[in-house]
């Protein structure tokens, strides 16, 4: 993939102490494939293995609780994302999210339905106070580009051949305590295919997520804290992911502590980016000069009604901060092709409102980033950050016409600078921690900086077994006096393009549950480049990628 991990190619001086100063971070990357027996009301009843288990059996939750999940109440709203450890589709994005404990409960006829469901909950006493879960999958990616990156991947027609093995065992001790680890293998092929000496697509054996988790209730919240390699999910999807298009999804080493109130949660963060670049069988190590770290905090508000139909909105906060270097944080300077290098500190200060009101749903996200940028060898003033996003998504839910449509709208701006500022406050917005592809663009041509996009979003489920998406937005440069960014790669041109207009890039997707924890995806997409894009160099072109995966 293009996308090169910021922390593969980090300058040495983000390692100095002095610059770790500041502590305190909807669809998916890809569909999950849903469990192979239908939820039952037994699937959703917690296990009696403990008294605190039973407490929370008798008050029902706010929120209707996906399968297999733990029950935060009413932050189990969004599929289970309100709780921050991602969405909840009977698998989760985040497979140490899960919970299948309301499989002790479980009649045993209907659990014999799905074969694996003895792999999901194994008991080890008798007590059943400690039982482990094992997850697996299997992925085969296919993706043919044209003219890949808008042209300047120096590949034509690439056809890329991706495998993906990802197995995990999660242990629970008790109430209080677990251990989970997940372990992958990733092999990448095909024929003029590029990307791949950047440590995202090809991986020998190795750790891929590791974490021990302490848990229990305090201060009337359910509290715990999360050590080790972990995947990191409570941001806004606008500025960070999973990386979950490419093989290898993106991970952190360090902690996050957590708490949960009836109507509060707050999240504690501080992580350095898992370096993947090494080859070797376990020798994924820590890149300490690519740093996140922050706090994430969101409010129910109270319920109320809005012409007769209930509303549930959500009020998040947040801090959010960045600390990268290398070719992500470089800036474009005037002369074509040219940039300069550094290092840079980036911290997000954001609001997000989002929730359901009758058929429907919006999200308006908000952040001001500030920070400083330091060229590199003290070639010039450190500079100040001053850049900002604006996000909104609205859809309307016709649940009760033939296939369950949904028609919305996604508008998007992502600040921008001036490349012929040398000592003046940096205007460019920056997400160099891979933000969600299916949030903007699956083809990655394009990324959240210095970007306007707007355009609407339809889905559609004909059947309970296939799900329907297009997205068509429209892009044009936030200031055109700053370059075009695309995923991890700043395009060179410069004073040959003119106009902000960029083009349309329609996306199309069809997911098929085809049988019991398979999943046929379809991703159909492509680059109408503007006049003024095609002027300058860029060429329009074709994205197809096609998955099967397996998991339980």
């Amino acid at each position: 993939m293009p996308h090169t991990p910021p922390g593969a190619r980090q300058t040495r001086a983000l390692a100095r102490p002095h610059r770790l100063h500041a502590h305190a971070a909807l669809l998916a990357a890809a569909i999950l494939a849903r469990p192979a027996h239908a939820a039952t009301p037994a699937d959703r009843t917690a296990p009696p293995a403990t008294s605190q288990k039973k407490a929370e059996r008798k008050t029902p939750p706010a929120a209707a609780r996906p399968p297999h999940t733990s029950n935060w109440g009413v932050f189990n709203a969004g599929k289970g994302a309100a709780a921050g450890f991602g969405a909840m589709n009977g698998y989760g994005q985040a497979r140490w999210a899960e919970d299948w404990s309301d499989l002790a409960t479980t009649p045993p006829a209907q659990r014999r339905q799905d074969w694996f469901n003895r792999l999901k909950y194994i008991r080890l006493t008798d007590k059943g106070d400690i039982w482990l879960s094992i997850s697996g999958e299997e992925r085969l990616r296919y993706i043919f580009e044209n003219q890949p990156m808008m042209g300047t991947a120096g590949k034509t027609n690439a056809s890329r051949l991706l495998l993906r093995n990802l197995y995990g065992a999660d242990l629970h001790l008790g109430d209080h305590v677990r251990a989970y680890a997940e372990f992958l293998w990733g092999v990448a092929g095909g024929s003029n295919y590029y990307g791949y000496q950047t440590g995202i697509q090809r991986e020998r054996l190795d750790l891929q997520q590791g974490i021990l988790e302490v848990k229990g209730k305090l201060l009337g919240a359910r509290m715990g804290a999360i050590g080790g390699r972990q995947v990191f999910l409570d941001a806004p999807i606008s500025m960070q992911s999973a990386r979950d298009l490419p093989n290898v999804q993106q991970t952190w080493d360090g902690v996050r502590g957590y708490a949960v109130w009836k109507s509060f949660r707050l999240d504690l963060f501080d992580f350095m980016q898992t370096n993947k670049l090494p080859r070797n069988v376990f020798a994924d190590g820590t890149n300490y000069n690519a740093r996140m770290y922050g706090a994430y905090t969101s409010t129910s508000l109270p319920a109320f009604t809005i012409l007769g139909q209930k509303a549930h909105i959500f009020a998040d906060v947040f801090f959010l901060g960045y600390l990268f270097g290398g070719p992500a944080a470089s800036l474009p300077l005037a002369r074509t092709g040219a940039a300069q290098a550094g290092s840079t500190r980036r911290d997000n200060i954001g609001t997000r409102l989002w929730g359901t009101a009758g058929p429907f749903d919006a999200s308006l996200t908000g952040v001001f980033q500030g920070g400083d940028f330091r060229p590199a060898h003290n070639a010039g003033p450190t500079r100040a950050v001053r850049a900002y996003a604006v996000n909104g998504v609205a859809n309307w839910n016709a649940s009760g016409l033939p296939g369950k449509p949904s028609l919305g709208i996604q508008a998007d701006l992502f600040s921008g600078g001036s490349y012929h500022s040398k000592d003046g406050a940096v205007g460019t917005f920056a997400t160099p921690y891979f933000p969600l592809p299916y949030y903007n663009d699956v083809t990655l041509a394009l990324t959240s900086q210095n970007l306007i996009g707007v355009g609407p979003v339809i889905t559609a489920t004909p059947f309970s077994t296939l799900h329907l998406r297009l997205h068509v937005p429209v892009f044009w440069r936030d200031s055109t006096q700053d370059a075009v960014y695309g995923t991890g790669k700043i395009y060179a041109w410069r004073n040959t393009l003119h106009g902000g207009f960029i083009g349309v890039t329609p996306q199309a997707q069809a997911a098929w549950h085809f049988a019991p924890h398979w999943t046929w995806t379809h991703d159909i997409a492509g680059l109408a480049a503007s006049q003024g894009m095609r002027q300058a160099g860029a060429k329009s072109g074709v994205f197809y990628m096609q998955t099967v995966e397996f998991k339980f």
